[in-house]
């Protein structure tokens, strides 16, 4: 995992500076809400197959997704989040890497 960590940080749910374990799904997407300190909503987009009619169709879903300090990922940025214990009610994955030079306008 290649991540440009600008300073060290003192968080605990950090999993390169803090005691955070990573497990499970790693998937890939777009910031599109960064209201809350230390949390983001990352949106990513998938196909999904209908045999029905022999196609796929879009599909979008919305991840809220714990944000570290050291990484500090802003609204339009392509991240990497990876699955993680529940930190709270609804968040259970945290961002582990900001896409370099891959910016959504």
């Amino acid at each position: 995992m290649s991540t440009s960590h600008q300073s060290v940080c003192n968080d605990k749910d950090c999993p390169f500076h803090g005691s955070l374990r990573i497990r499970g799904k790693v998937l890939e997407g777009v910031v599109i809400k960064s209201k809350a300190s230390k949390m983001v909503v990352v949106e990513r987009e998938y196909l999904h197959y209908v045999p029905k009619y022999m196609r796929y169709e879009r599909r979008r879903s919305r991840i809220h997704a714990h944000n570290p300090p050291c990484i500090n990922a802003k609204v339009g940025d392509r991240v990497k989040i990876a699955e993680c214990r529940p930190i709270s009610k609804t968040v259970s994955f945290v961002v582990i890497e900001k896409r370099e030079g891959e910016r959504v306008a």
